[in-house]
C-alpha cells in the first residue's frame, strides 16, 4: 500500500514514522510512505501556500493550487468520481475538524485498500484556519477528524491515521489475531462459553472484548507490593478466564464508555452480567 502525506511541515514526520509497527511495515515493504512538501508546488519566490479568505475573516487559509498540483504530479491517483464509487482502490483524505471521526471501523475500511493492486491513501494536512473549500468539494473523497477538538494542523492526525491503518495491514503485526481482540474492534458477538476452535470467526477463547473496551491485563510478578493478580487468571481454567474477561470488559465499558454498549449486540449472558455489575455498583461494590 502507498500512503502519501501532503504537508507544509515535512520534517514533522521524521520521528513518528520511524518506530514500532509503522517502521517494520515500511521495512518489510507492506507500506510505502512518501512525504510531499507543498511548498515545492508553489510558483512565487516566497513559496506562498496560504492566503486571506474572500469575504474577510480571521486567519489564513491554504490555497488550492499547491495541493491540486502536488496530487496531480503523482499521475496514478484515481479520479474523484471513481474513488467515491463502489470498488474504489484509493482514498484522498482531507484532515479536517469537520470530518468524520476516525474509529476502528474506518481504519479497517482504509486498511482494506492494501489488498488491492493500486491501494493508496493520500492524506492532506490542513493548517491555519483550514483549506480552500474546493479541495474538499473537488479533490478529496472524504474528510476525517481524529477527535472532537481542534489541532494546529493535520500532521498529528495524519500520523495517527498512518499508525492506526498500518497495524491492520496483514503481516504488519506479528500475531494478526491480536488486532481483532482490541478495544473498539467489532467482532461477532458470541457466548463466553464458545469453544476455542470457533475463534477464527471472532476473538479467541480467552479474548472476548470485541466491540467493548479491553479487559484488564496482568503480568509477572503475581504479587507486586501487595497487589495480587486475580486468582482466576492463574488457575488454567479457560472457561472461567473467558467469563472473567468478558465481565471485566463490560464493567470497564459501563464505567468509562457506556455509549459503546448501545452499539454492541449483547448476548443474554452479557445482559445478565451487566445486571449483576449494576447491582453491585448500587450496593457500593466494585
Amino acid at each position: 500500500m502507498k500512503i502519501d502525506i501532503l504537508t507544509i511541515f515535512p520534517d514533522f514526520f521524521r520521528g513518528p514514522l520511524d518506530y514500532g509497527i509503522v517502521r517494520r511495515a515500511r521495512e518489510t515493504g507492506l507500506v510505502e510512505i512518501n512525504i510531499h512538501d507543498l511548498r515545492a508546488f508553489t510558483k512565487d519566490k516566497h513559496r506562498t501556500v496560504d492566503d486571506r479568505p474572500f469575504g474577510g475573516g480571521e486567519g489564513m487559509v491554504l490555497k488550492p493550487e499547491p495541493i491540486f498540483e502536488c496530487l496531480e504530479s503523482f499521475g496514478d491517483v484515481e479520479p474523484r468520481e471513481v474513488r467515491l464509487g463502489p470498488g474504489a482502490k484509493q482514498s484522498v483524505i482531507l484532515l479536517s475538524a469537520q470530518g468524520r471521526r476516525l474509529d476502528q471501523s474506518l481504519a479497517a475500511e482504509l486498511a482494506a485498500l492494501s489488498q488491492t493492486e493500486m491501494g493508496r491513501i493520500v492524506l492532506i494536512c490542513g493548517r491555519y484556519e483550514g483549506v480552500d473549500e474546493r479541495i474538499s468539494e473537488h479533490l478529496a473523497d472524504r474528510e476525517v477528524s481524529i477527535g472532537d477538538y481542534v489541532l494546529s494542523g493535520g500532521e498529528l492526525g495524519a500520523a495517527v491515521i498512518v499508525d492506526t491503518v498500518a497495524r491492520l495491514i496483514p503481516g504488519a503485526v506479528g500475531n494478526q489475531n491480536s488486532t481483532r481482540q482490541e478495544s473498539f474492534t467489532e467482532t461477532r458477538t458470541e457466548s463466553v462459553t464458545e469453544p476455542a476452535e470457533l475463534a477464527g470467526d471472532g476473538p479467541s477463547s480467552t479474548c472476548v472484548s470485541g466491540g467493548l473496551l479491553d479487559y484488564p491485563h496482568y503480568t509477572r510478578p503475581a504479587d507486586f507490593r501487595g497487589m495480587a493478580v486475580p486468582e482466576v487468571l492463574m488457575n488454567g481454567n479457560h472457561d472461567q478466564i473467558r467469563s472473567w474477561r468478558r465481565r471485566t470488559a463490560l464493567e470497564k465499558t459501563l464505567r468509562n464508555r457506556p455509549d459503546l454498549l448501545e452499539r454492541v449486540a449483547l448476548t443474554a449472558e452479557d445482559e445478565e452480567l451487566l445486571a449483576q455489575i449494576k447491582l453491585a455498583q448500587r450496593n457500593g461494590k466494585s
